[in-house]
Formats: C-alpha cells, sequence, structure tokens
C-alpha cells in the first residue's frame, strides 16, 4: 500500500481465523466512497464448511461501494467463457459471485493454461490494465497486475488537441498561398528557411484548427459494445436503481445480471472471432485490437 493511503484492517467475521483471508478499507477522496480490498488463498484440498465461511465475508465485503478482490482460488476446472464448472465446490463458488453481483476481469490462462488467480470486482471500470506480466523469482505463479481507480472515478484530463475534423483547410492555404515564399527564402540558409516556414506554417495552423478536449482510452466505447448491448447494460443500471428503491426484487435484478454477463461474454467471443477470421483482410482491425490490449499505464497493484 502507498503510504499516502489510510487504511483500516477490516473484520468480517467470527470465524475468519480459518479463511486465509485479509481485508483492508481504503479511505476515498471527499464525497466519494471508500474502496474495500481483499485478498484470499484458497488451499486445493480446502474443505466445503471453510468455503462457506468465506463467502459469508464476501457477502458483507460486497456491501460496499466499491470492492477490488484478488488472491489464488484454485478453482481450475471453471470455464470462465461459458460460467461452468465440473465440480460442486467450484460451482457453488460461481453461485456466490452471482449472488453478489461479481465480474471476474482477469482474461489470460495462467498455469498450464488455466485461469487459478483471479481478480473480482462489484462495479464494472473499477479497474484497468488487467495484465499477466510473467513470474516473480522462482515463484510457479504468475503476476496479475492492474490499477484501482481510487474511489471509482478517472481524473479529469485538462489537455487539449487540434480537431482537424473541424479545420478550415481553406482558409489555410489562402494564409499560406498570400506569403512570397521566393523573396521570403532568398538568400537563406537551410535552418533559417525552414524556422520562418515552420513559423508561417504554425501559426496558420493555429488560426484554422479549433481545439477539442483530449480523448483517453478509457473514454472510448470498447470494440464488442454495440448498440443493443449498451441498451441492456442501461437498462441493468435502472433495475439496479429500481432494486435499491424497494421498487424491483432481488431476484429481478440478479436475472438482469445475469443476462447482461451473458450478453457481455458473447459479444466478446463474436468480436474476437470476426477478428480471426477476416484478419487476412481486414489487417488494420486486427492490429489495432492488438494494440489496445498491449497499451498500458503506470500500475497501481498486482497479486
Amino acid at each position: 500500500m502507498r503510504e499516502q493511503l489510510e487504511c483500516i484492517e477490516l473484520c468480517l467475521g467470527v470465524d475468519e481465523e480459518r479463511v486465509e483471508s485479509l481485508w483492508v478499507r481504503i479511505q476515498g477522496q471527499p464525497h466519494k466512497g471508500d474502496t474495500v480490498v481483499g485478498m484470499y488463498y484458497r488451499p486445493p484440498d480446502q474443505e466445503e464448511e471453510v468455503d462457506e465461511a468465506f463467502y459469508r465475508q464476501l457477502k458483507v465485503a460486497s456491501q460496499s461501494q466499491a470492492l477490488v478482490l484478488m488472491g489464488d482460488f484454485n478453482h481450475p476446472d471453471i470455464c470462465w467463457e461459458d460460467h461452468t464448472a465440473r465440480h460442486t465446490q467450484s460451482r457453488r463458488f460461481l453461485q456466490s459471485i452471482d449472488d453478489n453481483f461479481l465480474m471476474q476481469v482477469v482474461e489470460e490462462p495462467m498455469r498450464r493454461g488455466v485461469l487459478l488467480d483471479l481478480v473480482l470486482i462489484n462495479k464494472v471500470g473499477l479497474v484497468e490494465n488487467v495484465k499477466v506480466a510473467g513470474s516473480l523469482g522462482g515463484s510457479d505463479h504468475e503476476m496479475v497486475e492492474f490499477g484501482i481507480l481510487h474511489g471509482g472515478s478517472r481524473a479529469i484530463n485538462r489537455i487539449k488537441t487540434l480537431d482537424f475534423k473541424r479545420a478550415n483547410f481553406g482558409f489555410f492555404k489562402e494564409l499560406l498561398g498570400g506569403i512570397p515564399w521566393a523573396r521570403a527564402l532568398e538568400g537563406r540558409g537551410v535552418q533559417e528557411c525552414w524556422s520562418l516556414f515552420k513559423h508561417h506554417f504554425l501559426h496558420a495552423q493555429n488560426r484554422c484548427t479549433p481545439l477539442r478536449k483530449k480523448s483517453r482510452k478509457g473514454g472510448r466505447r470498447p470494440a464488442w459494445l454495440n448498440k443493443e448491448l449498451l441498451v441492456k447494460l442501461r437498462w441493468k443500471r435502472k433495475v439496479h436503481g429500481m432494486w435499491k428503491e424497494g421498487q424491483a426484487t432481488w431476484e429481478e435484478y440478479r436475472n438482469v445480471v445475469r443476462a447482461c454477463r451473458d450478453a457481455t461474454r458473447k459479444e466478446k467471443v463474436h468480436l474476437k472471432f470476426n477478428l480471426a477470421r477476416d484478419v487476412k483482410d481486414n489487417m488494420k482491425s486486427f492490429f489495432k485490437y492488438i494494440s489496445s490490449k498491449g497499451k498500458t499505464t503506470k500500475m497501481w497493484g498486482h497479486c
């Protein structure tokens, strides 16, 4: 943890000594909620009774406004693409995730091609730049790096850039065309000519091109987010508000959450299938997607 973050260790159950977990609450900025961060290790041979003790902790922690839970859950039989599992304990784990409206954000397989180290969140956009970054030292685990958006919000980007889509190129040509370049550059050296041309070019560019706020990567819609899915996600948000106000039942909200999650998974798989199928005819879209997955900023946490 950073020294400037104010953290409080949480006690989430009377039987928590049986569960290998640690929970802390990170104080948020003024007028913003706190963030609960949990670490958990589940031994491969853990008994169902201890699993249930952890699920009771998870139920309490998921009541927070922002929750990030990471750790080694040791459920190698879970298929995260279709949200299924072979073993009873793994299916019970998936049920607990659904009941508490949590989302699993690690997508890259790790040891032996399975996902064991997971990152669970209870709000979309709470973490960013999730990346499997290789093993640390002689460990057989791989590090999962990610950034936690403290307080659940991004810093406001006040940087402005030129908006060439709204530029007046006709006026731009008039400004540069009205300069007697032969006379202006006569008798000057190469560097002096370049400096003079650059001065006039930038002056004309600033007069003809308006400014706009610089867009950030996180502000763009994902390639898999189409209009139909966006409508479903907006409906989920509306039902969530209705549930909070007592106008919808918990079962109704849970069904909407599951439907949105399944639809999101299908759209992601559909996008990857189309990219792989059309890679020879549409290489630009393929490499654009690869580039977007590879870009990363400074990480704030790892497990």
